[in-house]
């Protein structure tokens, strides 16, 4: 294919591209070669719900001398935090060059590019939608811990009744203090201030310390 039957080719592929991409597609020159840009996007961006799920791309073409029958000069513009996509979009992008040398291609680059946008959008939603599963789960049993108490054993209840019994000896020691001076009491007293402090011991037990 001669040079003028080169640049004629490209300028009919130009002429369908823009027909086809209306909004999309923005020319820069045609001159000596045609170069352009054509934004494309997934799914989702028209949809407020979910166009934090959608992934767009620029692609800035640039025809060669020899186009078709060697492959455009390329720029990928494709904004994510997961470079591993990069990659992937860029051997999409080679992979159909490689296997339409000799055609006009652009067409398919753009196409096989989308569909992979569209594969993100998916997953994108997927993951968003899982973790929000998972939140919530994680909400509710925090939840409902706060409903199970301790479980009884052994070791936590000798530990609790260690503190108990402590503090119930320090509350004993002051009552009698408070109420009399300690040589004065009767016999009887202290037998009532002993009575009195028991059944406050009864009181304070908390029957819910240990559910089995």
């Amino acid at each position: 294919m001669t040079p003028e039957e080169c640049k004629e080719e490209q300028m009919a592929e130009l002429e369908a591209l823009e027909s086809i991409y209306i909004d999309e597609l923005e020319v820069h020159t045609t001159e000596p070669y045609p170069s352009f840009t054509i934004t494309i996007s997934s799914q989702g961006l028209d949809d407020p719900e979910r166009e934090q799920d959608s992934e767009m791309c620029e692609l800035m073409f640039t025809f060669t001398p020899q186009y078709p029958e060697e492959g455009p000069e390329i720029l990928i513009n494709f904004e994510t935090e997961r470079e591993e996509r990069i990659a992937e979009i860029s051997d999409i992008k080679d992979a159909v060059v490689e296997e339409s040398l000799g055609m006009s291609m652009v067409f398919t680059i753009v196409s096989a590019i989308t569909d992979k946008l569209n594969e993100y959008f998916d997953e994108n939603t997927r993951l968003r939608e899982d973790a929000a599963e998972l939140a919530i789960k994680l909400a509710e049993e925090a939840e409902r811990k706060k409903f199970e108490g301790t479980k009884c054993t052994v070791e936590n209840f000798m530990a609790w009744k260690l503190k108990f019994d402590e503090e119930r000896q320090k509350e004993r020691k002051a009552a009698k203090l408070k109420l009399h001076d300690a040589s004065k009491l009767t016999g009887y007293e202290l037998f009532m201030i002993d009575k009195t402090l028991d059944e406050s011991d009864l009181q304070l037990l908390d029957p819910g310390l240990c559910h089995s």
